[in-house]
């Protein structure tokens, strides 16, 4: 039987989730109080029979902190029941969220006569932050559609691969932010760079012009060498932690050609042993 909390911000695209989830045949309940999380679980997930095999719940800051402050112990104490559990936390930038809710006119659960919107979403992460702490994985939504979210979702959740490494390495440019739920970030900008060649500027790592002036260079190839290595220890360490996800995210200065480069080479390595490999491009807004 699995189990997924998904909770984070308002604002931040858990009812998204929570319906992308239902679509994966999950059996899903919004809003509960974190109190009666256990009694839930013992009803839909501990039954003898197995009516609900896949079950999911969004919590959010509508709950007294010490009841938020118990939900990782309340995790921890399912999987040492052999429940299959992960905890999934959507975030986003404050100034991406003061827009959703002016977008949406809709009132923020922290809201009162006396606290303002971008206070209350700094009181929301405060609250929160014992499940931040616990979270197998972390998205930031800032810069993603309702589309992008819902395929991240469904890639990531998918109950095909209930018992598999799921790995995503993603691009990105320095010059638009570092991403906001990575595991770990290498910073590539000290490669060659495609962009100083005129005839390469309007291309990407995926074009076989670029792949060929990459290739040509030897610090390209060592770095390679190097984030393999790295990242197949971390790997390691993770599933041996019972770990489900491992977010890797590479960056050069626009997210266009090194880093994009860099990321496919990885995913095409990692997915001769991990089935659930997946490549993100941020820069390139393929998602």
């Amino acid at each position: 039987m699995r189990l997924i909390v998904v909770s984070g911000l308002s604002g931040s695209g858990k009812s998204v989730a929570l319906h992308m989830l239902e679509d994966l045949d999950y059996y899903c309940v919004d809003n509960i109080p974190a109190a009666l999380l256990k009694p839930l679980i013992a009803h839909v997930v501990r039954g003898t029979e197995e009516v609900y095999p896949r079950t999911a719940v969004g919590l959010d800051a509508r709950n007294r902190p010490n009841e938020i402050e118990r939900v990782p112990a309340l995790v921890a104490e399912l999987r040492r029941s052999g429940i299959s559990c992960d905890i999934i936390y959507l975030h986003a930038s404050d100034e991406v969220l003061l827009k959703r809710f002016s977008e949406t006119r809709r009132k923020h659960p922290l809201v009162t006569d006396g606290v303002s919107l971008r206070e209350a979403i700094a009181a929301e992460r405060a609250l929160l932050e014992p499940i931040i702490r616990a979270a197998d994985e972390i998205v930031d939504t800032s810069g993603m559609s309702v589309h992008a979210l819902r395929d991240r979702v469904r890639e990531r959740i998918d109950p095909r691969r209930t018992s598999q490494m799921s790995l995503l390495f993603e691009s990105f440019g320095y010059k638009h932010g570092i991403p906001g739920d990575a595991d770990f970030v290498f910073d590539v900008r000290s490669l060659p760079n495609p962009y100083w060649e005129y005839e390469l500027r309007p291309l990407t790592g995926h074009d076989a012009a670029v792949v060929r002036y990459l290739e040509d260079h030897a610090e390209v190839g060592r770095m390679l060498e190097d984030l393999i290595g790295f990242v197949e220890r971390r790997v390691a360490e993770a599933v041996a932690a019972n770990r489900r996800y491992l977010t890797v995210a590479v960056g050069c200065t626009g997210g266009q050609h090194r880093s994009v480069y860099l990321v496919e080479k990885l995913a095409a390595h990692f997915r001769a042993a991990h089935p659930a490999v997946m490549a993100r491009h941020d820069a390139l807004h393929d998602d």
